[in-house]
């Protein structure tokens, strides 16, 4: 497949193959040119399949090192320590290549090529994806069967998954945006709840399962730091999860690396707040104990 593929790409495009890769599921072609239209790779994939159809005889031959025939043959060249004869395959017609590799009898034996479609290659190449054979059923079948479960998910035909899928994108967009202003007004009602009280607490706790660290430092904004320690947690309190320290600067340096290490978590701070993400969230009745002794002392 891929003598096939290179050898029509430089005849209809003069794009020389640099090198290959023959890959577990899809396999790819470096191409030297800078990139590919749809229109090329459409036109490419539709005269591969085309000698593919004409059942094209594929043949092996060697030939003796010295043989002056050599020098027609498409090759990056032969090693240098080469002895003996050289393999070379014909696609009759269409390709003469050195190779030492396996290869069909007749192009018919490859039954389809589909093109993927290209990526940017290193230095100004172009990596063309392709697949041969089976393997081009097995991704039909594949997308088939995706395709069937979106049908399920989605209730409409194949047709209309794509703006069905943008419907929903949309509806999560404005719903997060929802949820974002709720949780900010949520955040500045916690903060004004604590402040009304006539006795203030030198240490403020709180964790929610739903949160950022927006939702966190808003608490910390409006509750105000110089004089309150704050700590404040988002996320399962069963796995992991966000976490805020605020509070004077100087007890804030001290007690924030001691709480990302219990935490099981790693964190920075800056300016009296030390946050951080935390993979050991049911740990916290630990911080807020040694939040709770070093207020004492």
């Amino acid at each position: 497949g891929q003598h096939l593929i290179t050898a029509i790409a430089e005849q209809m495009f003069g794009f020389k193959t640099t090198s290959w890769e023959l890959g577990r599921q899809r396999s790819v072609i470096e191409l030297d040119t800078p990139s590919m239209t749809a229109e090329q790779i459409e036109a490419l994939e539709r005269s591969v399949n085309e000698k593919i159809r004409e059942r094209v005889p594929v043949m092996v031959r060697e030939l003796a090192a010295d043989d002056p025939e050599i020098e027609t043959v498409r090759s990056r060249g032969l090693p240098d320590d080469h002895v003996g004869p050289v393999r070379v395959v014909d696609i009759e017609g269409v390709d003469s290549n050195m190779c030492c590799g396996t290869h069909v009898s007749n192009l018919s034996d490859l039954q389809v090529i589909k093109l993927l479609g290209t990526e940017k290659g290193k230095k100004n190449k172009t990596n063309l994806i392709f697949l041969a054979g089976n393997r081009v059923l097995k991704s039909i079948e594949q997308s088939h069967s995706t395709e069937k479960a979106l049908t399920s998910l989605l209730k409409n035909g194949p047709g209309e998954h794509v703006e069905a899928v943008k419907r929903l994108q949309s509806s999560v967009k404005l719903l997060q945006k929802n949820n974002l202003n709720l949780l900010r007004d949520i955040a500045v009602l916690i903060a004004r709840d604590f402040k009304s009280n006539p006795v203030q607490s030198q240490l403020f706790v709180l964790h929610r399962k739903e949160g950022d660290s927006e939702f966190m430092n808003i608490i910390a904004n409006e509750i105000g730091t110089e004089e309150t320690l704050l700590f404040l947690t988002v996320g399962d309190e069963k796995e992991a999860g966000l976490f805020l320290l605020a509070g004077p600067v100087e007890a804030v340096e001290s007690l924030g690396p001691r709480v990302a290490e219990l935490l099981g978590g790693k964190g920075a701070g800056k300016r009296g707040r030390f946050q951080g993400k935390a993979t050991k969230m049911s740990r916290r009745g630990e911080v807020q104990a040694l939040l709770q002794e070093f207020i004492g002392h």
